[in-house]
């Protein structure tokens, strides 16, 4: 496997992982995605920041995420200072022929490289509540559950906060 930065040139494929992802995730009672988000414009956003991060098995893309220092303002809900530089990965997906491969975990080691490499010593990430594959992989990576919060433009849904501090 392989975890590299995308570019824009691979948003389109990108959109194309995202449309055999949310099937089964809908179809699990899990909403946090849907035809308006994610969408194109966000992932160029994030390619065009330096943000957006692929994994593939050979040569073919099998996971996606944005990682970003951008912190959601419901965080505080949850007790988190905002001031306080962190790594927050947003937009974690896995092609569904890919799961169980470590490909989330290879992303989520990523954003532990990046934090790193910038000297900041948290991650933080949220996922959807109906969202059991990522609620239990991110306590084997060491991080801790800090509660549930609602997400202003995700209306109706509730998120799972997770937090890591580096050593």
């Amino acid at each position: 496997m392989q975890v590299r930065l995308g570019t824009l040139a691979d948003v389109a494929e990108v959109m194309a992982l995202v449309r055999r992802v949310v099937p089964p995730m809908n179809a699990q009672g899990n909403f946090q995605w849907d035809a308006q988000y994610p969408n194109a414009a966000v992932f160029k956003d994030d390619a065009a920041a330096g943000q957006l991060w692929l994994a593939e098995v050979d040569g073919r893309l099998a996971g996606v995420a944005a990682i970003t220092t951008d912190q959601e303002p419901e965080y505080a809900e949850v007790g988190w200072d905002l001031g306080e530089e962190a790594v927050v990965v947003h937009r974690l997906a896995v092609d569904p022929a890919f799961r169980g491969r470590g490909v989330a975990m290879a992303l989520m080691l990523q954003a532990e490289a990046v934090a790193r490499s910038r000297g900041i010593g948290v991650l933080r990430v949220d996922t959807n509540t109906r969202n059991e594959a990522t609620q239990r992989l991110f306590p084997k990576l060491g991080y801790v559950k800090a509660g549930e919060i609602g997400l202003g433009f995700r209306p109706g849904l509730r998120f799972c906060c997770f937090e890591k501090r580096l050593g």
